[in-house]
């Protein structure tokens, strides 16, 4: 391995030549008590940045083995460590000057949820610790400026390695008080099942964000409150008594006036499947892990899915247990939206009203008079919603505004008052009893056949290049191909969006053999992630994008947005 004299001494040598001589750099150089390693070099100052990593070994880095033994504990920690260098590294962002990109330091930068990320990596069995960065290489024009490249890696660089990667030098207290919440938010999740919950909710918890473009809490607004009849009591290991509201497992209906917060419960609920920071208000706001929301989403395209739970007879005599179009129906794509949920493993079916094909969520005593059910194709969720629920173990939790029909299905009704959770229950049952239920088919229901076999897309046959490309966290494209996200709600971050590219190129190349149903093939992709964490998705080389890892459920929603899929 070279030293960084070694460095020093070719920076020096190629300063004022053409910008490809930076590509001399690439290789690992010996920093005292780290390795900086120049895994890849733009080809100029306009190009995407290079890419650095940062090496400190788990001797030097001495962070105890306790603080990193358990996977939510470690991700916590690298989420934490990540935040600590964002913030000193910002510091010194552009404060080397040049052309284009020249200045640039960049790393992942963490929003209110935690995320295991590549950006840092702590290996559990021997505490390195891996960072990894993007610098914009300086240069005047296309001529290179060493000089400025030389001031980031030995003076702006080590200040914030030294000040961020080495437990010795930071806040032992707020280390601590990471890991503790971390293990506090485990231990509710734990509970939650034990108990026979789907989520639970902390009084205190402040649940409205700053604005709909900010996810910071609201100052200044409500805390939440249970209701005295859903209050459980819990004994977090370091918070100690902790008391919420918890919802069983079954049906659960959020009914009240507009902007008294029923979409805003139903929000936090949704993000609740991943842990918040501290200071975010929704740190004790946990939901089922596999929990899905579920709406309408008009446009998108469905391939062979199995949608006869909720679709049948249709007037053209299309198939409905092997369903495929190009631009679905708002109907359709919400029965294609439950189907595919339930393939992807999902226990929690989280809806809002708002965003639902009204024809699928319901038809009125009126509306069955007038059109016969043998007229119409569509059995709304009311009609199934309590048998996914005996026979299949899936719980729903649903925002309605205007529909009361869904009072004689339910097993427990919550009213938003002023952002105030009240459990009224009995009174709306009492109030239903008034009016007639509708009247539900006493056939069953058909199970879904999950036996979708993905073979590999043509994007990835031959030996072409495969472009990717991120759109933020809504889209991302292979070659001309754009798989759109915008409707998968609990995706968070674009890293996550990144990923999914990632994962997606990786199982077209490796597990679609034609052989493997989608779900093994997401489970094998999911293993492969779990066992070697997103390095893997490499495939040997440096990782070329940062990445922050998604649920298997958004893995399926990616395979079922994904136009180019050849399905066996």
């Amino acid at each position: 391995m070279k030293s960084h004299i070694d460095l020093r001494n070719i920076l020096t040598a190629i300063n004022r030549k053409s910008y490809p001589a930076y590509k001399d750099t690439r290789g690992s150089y010996q920093f005292g008590e780290y390795v900086l390693n120049i895994d890849h070099v733009q080809g100029d100052p306009f190009a995407s940045p290079s890419k650095v990593s940062i090496l400190v070994s788990g001797e030097k880095a001495a962070f105890p083995g306790a603080l990193y033994n358990l996977a939510h504990k470690r991700i916590a920690l690298q989420d934490h460590l990540t935040r600590l260098f964002y913030q000193e590294i910002d510091k010194y962002n552009f404060k080397a000057k040049g052309s284009g990109k020249s200045g640039l330091i960049a790393i992942s930068r963490p929003g209110q949820e935690i995320l295991e990320r590549s950006a840092c990596k702590i290996d559990p069995s021997t505490g390195n610790v891996l960072i990894r960065m993007e610098i914009g290489f300086p240069a005047n024009g296309r001529t290179i400026n060493s000089t400025e490249l030389i001031k980031i890696l030995f003076d702006f660089l080590p200040d914030c390695i030294h000040r961020t990667l080495y437990y010795k030098r930071l806040n032992k207290n707020k280390v601590a008080s990471v890991i503790e919440l971390a293990e506090d938010q485990q231990y509710i999740r734990e509970q939650i099942e034990a108990l026979g919950l789907v989520a639970f909710v902390a009084n205190g918890s402040v649940l409205p964000r700053e604005s709909g473009v900010s996810p910071r809490p609201m100052k200044k607004a409500t805390a939440f409150l249970s209701p005295s009849s859903m209050e459980i009591a819990l004994n977090l290991p370091h918070h100690g008594p902790l008391t919420g509201m918890g919802i069983r497992k079954g049906i659960t209906l959020i009914v009240g006036g507009g902007y008294h917060g029923k979409s805003t419960l139903l929000k936090a609920l949704e993000l609740g499947v991943y842990n918040h920071i501290a200071g975010d208000g929704r740190e004790y706001v946990i939901t089922d892990a596999t929990a899905m929301k579920i709406r309408a989403e008009d446009g998108r395209s469905i391939q062979h899915t199995d949608i006869s739970m909720f679709i049948n007879n249709l007037p053209n005599g299309k198939e409905t247990r092997s369903f495929t179009t190009e631009d679905a129906s708002g109907s359709t794509s919400q029965a294609a939206n439950v189907i595919e949920a339930m393939e992807a493993g999902t226990q929690l079916f989280l809806i809002d009203e708002d965003t639902c094909a009204t024809n699928f969520m319901i038809r009125d005593e009126l509306m069955q008079r007038v059109v016969h059910r043998n007229q119409e194709p569509i059995t709304p969720f009311i009609e199934r919603v309590q048998v996914l629920y005996e026979k299949q173990a899936i719980s729903s939790i649903m925002v309605a505004g205007s529909s009361g029909s869904y009072f004689h299905v339910a097993d427990c009704i919550i009213q938003m008052d002023r952002y105030i959770p009240k459990e009224i229950t009995a009174f709306a049952k009492e109030a239903a009893a008034q009016f007639p239920p509708l009247k539900l088919p006493e056939t069953t229901i058909p199970i879904p056949d999950y036996r979708r076999i993905p073979k590999t897309s043509r994007d990835f046959k031959g030996n072409g290049r495969i472009k990717m490309k991120t759109m933020g966290k809504d889209a991302f494209s292979i070659n001309r191909d754009t798989i759109d996200l915008r409707y998968v709600e609990q995706l968070v971050d674009s890293e996550q969006t990144t990923a999914l590219s990632y994962l997606l190129k990786y199982a077209q190349l490796h597990y679609c053999d034609g052989r493997r149903t989608l779900r093994q093939v997401v489970q094998e992709l999911m293993k492969l992630v779990s066992t070697k964490g997103l390095d893997a998705l490499a495939e040997g080389s440096y990782l070329s994008a940062n990445l922050a890892m998604p649920r298997s459920q958004e893995v399926f929603a990616c395979f079922n947005r994904y136009r180019s899929q050849i399905w066996g």
